[in-house]
Formats: structure tokens, C-alpha cells, sequence
């Protein structure tokens, strides 16, 4: 049976079509933007644009359908109109969307008969309806723990509304769309236990869910090139030579930010700096730059991200919740050991390569820290055994899939 995968965006470097082509499942890739780097359209987009990443070289001989023009007349239609938050994340669904349904009208009488169709959640619905009118399969990919997330991070906002910003929880119809898409979802995928477990809470049949595990590359490091890298830490860790501590994504509070900042706080006396690395959506940031041993680095390029992930000590990831959080993969292809919270995908093996928080309070993150800065040796062992694992490859994710395959 052939597969249709329809994604908005590159998310994991398009992972899962990639893992398909390998095993001659793939029939189409349906994306928003589809850029050659020899292309046109890439020298017109420059090297800083972020279209830059849709490509991926594993597919160049795959067929894929892309919206590039339709792309970029609809942000520039967005940019007239000033949409921005929920008004213009529903625009861009529905867009998307709207482009996949016409393309699976336009080649009614050349797509296979027998067809998956694979979506990633929230722009699945439209695409779905069309699929079981023509008696297509239905796989969807939930990206997140869907509406148990969002009141994880509701209450978070309550706690702290000082750091909260402008943050707003999804409009109804965000999450009626959403329960539509996965009645007419024959398997839903998720990427956690996690994550099964908020859909579980949110009214999803158990039945319905597979956990498949994310899968990470990356040119040049690779799960062999951790254990090439050799971290040496200094005999002890001192104010000239801090433990230095990486914490690299959205800063967010559902990333934990709020409770990260204040074991920063508590340690501010100790042998230890925080690198905050990755856009800023918490308010007052800036009044909290003095507060602990704080560096705020700003958004960076996935190459200044690497640089930094060589350059630290210690991966932190004390998220309040995660699909999965693939910057801990990320971390450990450079080699970094990483303290993360049980509210994301099992990655961390608690005392070989990493340190699992009991809960994501700063306490918690406190107390991990300090063991790290009294042990230096042990902080070596931990990174030593740090590496990605081979059921987080695409070799695994290609198994995973071709047996989901045969139960639909």
C-alpha cells in the first residue's frame, strides 16, 4: 500500500516521507515549500531565508507536490492584513489545506486506489475527508499531548503571569477541528508515552494510538561521532571556569523557563552559568537578565546551535510538556549529557547518559545541577555514554512504520 504525505512546514527534516521512500511506500510529498538549493527560487529566497531547509536530498527523486508560489503570495496577503497569533495559524491550516484537496482532485485518475494518507495534526481535516470519500486509509501524526498541554501551560500562565507575555490559549475551533481530524484518523501516531497519555486524558481511544519515536540525523556527527568527541571537564568548577549550562529552544513557559530561571536564581552564588540560546516569548526577560548567572544569546542558525552545543557543559530541558523535544537527540549527537523532565520522549537514561528530574520544579533543577558541579568526573561518564541511541535512527523509523503499515 502506497503512502501520501501531506506537511506543512519540515518538521524533523522530513522524516517520516523519507523513511517511506526508502521503503518504495512513498507516492507523493505534499509540502508548502519545496526549494532546490540549485533552484531560482532558492537564490531569490537568499541563504537567511528559512525556506531554506525544505529540501531534503534523501528525496530529490521523490515526487513532490509544493505550493512555493501560493506561499508566498499568502504571507504577503498576511503581512497587508497584520494576521499574527491563532487568527493567523487557522489562516495557514486552512490554506494548506485548501492547496492539498485541489492537488488530490487535480490527479483523481493517477493516484493509486489503495492509498494511506498520512497528515500531521491540525491540517489534517479537510485532506481526511476527501481521503475517506475515496475509501483511502488515514494515519495521523499529533505533533504535541494536544488540549492537555494547552491547560498544563494555562495554569503555568496563572502561576507566573508576570513572565506570561501575550500568550493565549487556541480558539474553540482550533480544538473542534482537531477532534474531527482524529474521528476520521484510522491510527494516530505520537511521538511519547507522553503525549498517548494526554491524548488518552483529552478523549482519544487508547486503541486508536502507536507511539513511534522521532528520528535524528545529522551530517557529520551522527549517533558514532558523540562517542568520537571527548568531553573533558576541568577537575573542579570554579567562577573562572562555571559549569555551563545549555539550554537551547522556543524560551517559553512550557518549556519550564519559568522554574529554569529560578534555579538560576537560587544558584546565583554557585559555580554555574545558564546559556539561554532560542527565540524569547516570555515577558520581562530582559528585568530577569540579572538575576543568577544568566547569558540570553538570542535565535540562532542550526550552525551557531551546533556551535554552542560543542561549547557547553550540560543540556537542560526541564519542559512542563513535549511531544517529544528532539533537542535532546540533538544534544546527545555533540556528546552533551542532558538533565531532562518526564514530560517529553524517553530519551535520557537516568544516571548513564543523563539525569531525569523527579518533577520540573527548581529545586529539582537545582539539586541536578549542583550534583553535576560537585562531580566533574561523573559529569565525564555521563557524557562518555551520551551519543543517539539506534532506535532513534531513521533505519528505526522505517522498521516502525513499515509494521504500522501492515495493520491498516
Amino acid at each position: 500500500m502506497k503512502w501520501l504525505c501531506c506537511q506543512l512546514g519540515a518538521r524533523e527534516h522530513f522524516a517520516i516521507p523519507r523513511a517511506l521512500y526508502r521503503l518504495g511506500m512513498l507516492d507523493y510529498l505534499v509540502t508548502d515549500a519545496w526549494i532546490s538549493p540549485s533552484s531560482a527560487f532558492s537564490k531569490l529566497c537568499g541563504r537567511s531565508s528559512k525556506l531554506q531547509n525544505r529540501f531534503h536530498g534523501d528525496l530529490r527523486d521523490a515526487r513532490v507536490k509544493a505550493f512555493n508560489s501560493s506561499l508566498l503570495f499568502f504571507e504577503m496577503l498576511s503581512g497587508a492584513r497584520d494576521s499574527k497569533g491563532w487568527s493567523k495559524i487557522l489562516d495557514r491550516n486552512q490554506w494548506f489545506q485548501r492547496n492539498v484537496v485541489s492537488f488530490l482532485r487535480s490527479q483523481r485518475s493517477t493516484l493509486n486506489s489503495q492509498l494511506v494518507l498520512c497528515s500531521y495534526s491540525y491540517t489534517a481535516l479537510e485532506p481526511y475527508r476527501r481521503a475517506k470519500a475515496n475509501g483511502w486509509k488515514t494515519v495521523l501524526v499529533q505533533i504535541d499531548p494536544g488540549p492537555e498541554e494547552e491547560r498544563i501551560v494555562a495554569e503555568e500562565a496563572a502561576r507566573v503571569p508576570q513572565l506570561a507575555a501575550n500568550w493565549q490559549p487556541a480558539p474553540p475551533e482550533y480544538w473542534d477541528l482537531w477532534r474531527e481530524e482524529c474521528k476520521l484518523a484510522d491510527r494516530i501516531v505520537v511521538n511519547s508515552e507522553w503525549s498517548r497519555e494526554g491524548l488518552v486524558h483529552g478523549g482519544v481511544p487508547a486503541e486508536k494510538i502507536s507511539i513511534i519515536s522521532l528520528a535524528y540525523e545529522e551530517l557529520g556527527v551522527g549517533r558514532r561521532g558523540a562517542l568520537q568527541l571527548q568531553r573533558r571537564y576541568p577537575d573542579r568548577f570554579t567562577d573562572e571556569r562555571p559549569l555551563r549550562v545549555l539550554f537551547l529552544g522556543l524560551i517559553n513557559l512550557r518549556k519550564g523557563i519559568a522554574r529554569l530561571l529560578k534555579a538560576a536564581r537560587i544558584m546565583r552564588e554557585e559555580p554555574v552559568e545558564f546559556w539561554m540560546v532560542g527565540p524569547v516569548e516570555i515577558a520581562n526577560a530582559s528585568t530577569i537578565a540579572d538575576s543568577g548567572r544568566i547569558k540570553w544569546l538570542g535565535a540562532v542558525t542550526p550552525n551557531q546551535a551546533a556551535g554552542f552545543y560543542r561549547s557547553a557543559d550540560l543540556f537542560i530541558l526541564p519542559t512542563l510538556s513535549d511531544g517529544f523535544a528532539i533537542t535532546q537527540l540533538e544534544a546527545q549527537s555533540h556528546g552533551l549529557p542532558v538533565i531532562a523532565s518526564k514530560n517529553c520522549g524517553k530519551v535520557v537514561e537516568n544516571g548513564l547518559n543523563g539525569i531525569i528530574l523527579d518533577e520540573p520544579s527548581a529545586l529539582c533543577i537545582a539539586h541536578a545541577v549542583r550534583e553535576c558541579i560537585a562531580s566533574p568526573d561523573r559529569l565525564e561518564k555521563l557524557a562518555s555514554a551520551s551519543g543517539v541511541r539506534d532506535k532513534f535512527t531513521i533505519e528505526a523509523l522505517v522498521d516502525q512504520l513499515q509494521r504500522l503499515g501492515a495493520t491498516l
